[in-house]
């Protein structure tokens, strides 16, 4: 089966949760995926549910403690780095079905790595690999590279009236 590279971009939720649901439909087909989160380092609920329900998902964090605020710092831009050079790893080995890069939009966007290593790394792909790519703010020479481009768009969110990001639904 054919492989292909998608994007999930833009200001709306619901990117990362994209992925995850395009992961949970590959272990449904018997599928293999590693899920790379980069500037994540957090244990979200989704990295737990992974971990205990999922044993064909390898679910792997390229990011510190915090969310990146303004400026990257040096440890930032260490994780992410390392963190692309084991995820070309995983890609060229051909080990995994599905390859989901979360939030490598986000890393390209703060200068962690540039639009053109992420290229390098997700176009030596093997032939029936499928790449996820999310994240605000996907470079146009991503887009460019991409099969499937989807852009999430905010209408409306009750965080712009206080509410915090709540476990089991956005954390």
């Amino acid at each position: 089966m054919q492989g292909y590279i998608q994007i999930y971009t833009g200001n709306g939720k619901g990117k990362t949760t994209a992925a995850l649901g395009l992961t949970l439909r590959a272990v449904g087909a018997g599928k293999k995926v590693f899920f790379a989160q980069f500037v994540k380092g957090q244990r979200y609920s989704e990295v737990k549910a992974i971990e205990q329900y999922l044993p064909n998902v390898q679910i792997k964090q390229y990011g510190l403690d915090c969310f990146i605020q303004k400026n990257p710092t040096q440890a930032d831009i260490d994780a992410a780095r390392e963190g692309l050079q084991e995820v070309k790893e995983v890609i060229v080995s051909g080990e995994y079905n599905v390859v989901v890069l979360d939030e490598a939009n986000i890393a390209v966007y703060y200068g962690l790595f540039s639009a053109q290593e992420l290229i390098d790394v997700i176009t030596q792909k093997p032939t029936e690999t499928e790449i996820i790519i999310t994240g605000r703010y996907a470079a146009p020479e991503l887009i460019e590279v991409a099969d499937l481009v989807t852009e999430m768009k905010e209408i409306k969110h009750y965080y712009t009236k206080g509410v915090e990001a709540r476990k089991g639904i956005e954390h």
